[in-house]
């Protein structure tokens, strides 16, 4: 009996079965490399340093997604104004990819130009939502700025679509800011972003964040937030500083399941030295 048929059927089977592993070890060697990209991206736009003056102290921690092309979209920055004053931002961009990384540089980056011309918080962020609309993308951030002038300890904070920040003082109160804010950025022209302010106490810590930090699969939004402020307010009481705060919360954020950015930005004052 001629087994022919049988063994053309066998090699045209591991002919096709070669052809689709060479594809597929194609396509991810592809996938491999734009997600390296878009982590080189997104690190080349996040700042090298942190500003500091009159006992304000700020600490950062960023822990970009590795899963798939989850990556992207948050950032955080901190430069001194022209005036002397820190300017402050932290946002998340829609969506997960490069287009993301790249938009991200560009919101960063509109934020920085346009503070030099006018460093009120709800005018930058009117300035850069026109800014966004007229680059006509379809994409769209979330952020909040906050402008503080390290002699008084005023932060005057702006927010468009983006998470409440967390505070907490050293006698031990602590909470989430009840600011009014906006829509997110690059989706209706003519916003207004009203502005509040705060003021940072001695010893009193201000957390920025982003949603990767507190809301994912295994924490909703409200628990996680409160985990933020549990922590604030004990770094506050105890004296941790602003480092070892940022550190804490940045750990916590792996509770949360998430498999985005999570990025955080801590501005802490640092207590009067008690002289022996």
């Amino acid at each position: 009996m001629s087994r022919t048929g049988s063994t053309d059927d066998g090699d045209e089977l591991l002919a096709r079965l070669r052809t689709l592993t060479a594809q597929a070890r194609a396509q991810a060697e592809v996938q491999r490399s734009r997600v390296e990209l878009a982590i080189a991206l997104q690190r080349g736009m996040l700042p090298r340093g942190l500003p500091t003056g009159d006992g304000v102290r700020l600490a950062v921690r960023y822990a970009p997604a590795y899963r798939g092309l989850n990556v992207g979209g948050d950032w955080y920055d901190a430069f001194t104004m022209p005036d002397g004053r820190i300017g402050l931002s932290i946002g998340d961009v829609q969506g997960h990819n490069i287009e993301a990384a790249a938009f991200m540089g560009q919101v960063r980056v509109g934020l920085r130009a346009l503070a030099s011309v006018d460093s009120d918080p709800g005018e930058l962020l009117s300035r850069t939502n026109d800014l966004l609309l007229s680059l006509s993308s379809d994409l769209f951030a979330t952020c909040t700025f906050i402008r503080l002038d390290p002699s008084n300890r005023v932060l005057e904070s702006a927010r468009a679509g983006h998470l409440p920040c967390v505070w907490a003082t050293a006698d031990g109160r602590s909470g989430i800011t009840e600011d009014e804010g906006g829509p997110p950025l690059g989706i209706l022209p003519g916003v207004s972003y009203p502005v509040t302010r705060y003021r940072l106490d001695t010893g009193g810590v201000f957390v920025m964040l982003t949603d990767g930090v507190v809301e994912g699969p295994s924490m909703p939004l409200d628990e996680g937030l409160d985990q933020v402020v549990r922590l604030a307010g004990i770094a506050a009481v105890a004296g941790m500083n602003a480092n070892a705060l940022a550190a804490a919360v940045i750990k916590g954020a792996e509770r949360v399941g998430h498999d985005d950015d999570a990025a955080v930005l801590v501005i802490g004052h640092d207590r009067p030295v008690t002289q022996p």
